[in-house]
């Protein structure tokens, strides 16, 4: 793009600028049944909020979906919906039109896929301790051996805001996906509200438990927690002394546990309790007769 300025420098003018569509493609690589297809289309000069037209189509199925939106800054991410029915193989594209600046064009092509079907998804235990390594293992229907997955693992929350732990890529093999992840607590186990604090919400204790999930070409599989939770265990040394520093050995004493049991534990000859396998999070600690 070439322009010429003819006139003075002391003098104002204008010029007119072309506006052009740079590209439009897929940024996945199939176009999964029941899923979305991600996109990026980059404009020059097309102004800001200018109105653009996206619609998906394919060789067999025809119009899939019209997508009428703004864009901004010459760029437009977006995810197109893919029906379910979509022929396997049907070549799907989508074509672009900004009507005001007079442009259109056209996509790349991806190839229709079916649906993916989870048949099996499960962690190989239910408890974790620090430094544990776990199996995570999957099986699936309609996707072919070498395509490309992550499994995504979550922290579980009831209230449904779940927070993502770790993303693992990984390809899927004779139908099946496997890999390993060491368990790590990161957080201050402090921290995980007691059942006593949770009282107030009307809600109850509930340990650090985690869920994983399959995505396969932005088909998300097993968000229902399918895998089953995998909980945290944790452990704790106790070591009760008074304002002297001096120890108790052999001595009884009752612990409050975050959920709000209640335990007796003696300590040993040197004075401690070691408690192992236990629910994360605060302990309070009195005397046998409090």
């Amino acid at each position: 793009m070439e322009y010429k300025f003819t006139k003075a420098t002391d003098e104002e003018h204008k010029i007119k600028i072309d506006s052009n569509l740079l590209y439009a493609v897929w940024k996945s690589g199939c176009a999964r049944g029941g899923a979305e297809a991600d996109f990026e289309v980059r404009t020059s000069f097309v102004g800001q909020g200018a109105d653009i037209e996206i619609t998906g189509k394919g060789d067999d199925y025809g119009k899939i979906k019209k997508i009428k939106d703004k864009i901004y800054n010459n760029r437009y991410n977006g995810r197109m919906p893919i029906p379910k029915d979509i022929t396997p193989g049907d070549n799907v594209w989508f074509e672009v039109k900004l009507s005001k600046q007079g442009l259109k064009g056209k996509s790349n092509t991806i190839p229709g896929m079916p649906e993916p079907v989870l048949t099996k998804i499960q962690w190989d235990k239910k408890e974790a301790r620090r430094g544990d390594i776990v199996k995570l293992q999957a099986e699936l229907e309609q996707v072919a051996d070498n395509t490309e997955a992550f499994v995504i693992i979550y922290e579980y929350d009831r209230d449904g805001n779940h927070d993502k732990v770790a993303t693992i890529p990984t390809t899927v093999k004779n139908r099946k996906i496997g890999l390993q992840w060491e368990y790590e607590y990161h957080e201050d186990v402090d921290e995980v509200p007691t059942d006593e604090e949770m009282k107030k919400y009307g809600k109850k204790y509930n340990p650090p438990e985690y869920f994983f999930v399959i995505d396969i070409d932005g088909y998300r599989l097993g968000g229902k927690q399918e895998s089953g939770l995998l909980e945290f265990k944790d452990w704790i040394e106790i070591i009760p002394e008074d304002d002297a520093g001096n120890r108790f050995p052999d001595m009884e004493f009752k612990i409050i546990a975050p959920d709000g049991s209640e335990l007796t534990e003696k300590t040993d000859e040197k004075g401690k309790i070691i408690l192992k396998d236990i629910k994360p999070g605060r302990y309070e600690l009195k005397g046998k007769n409090q």
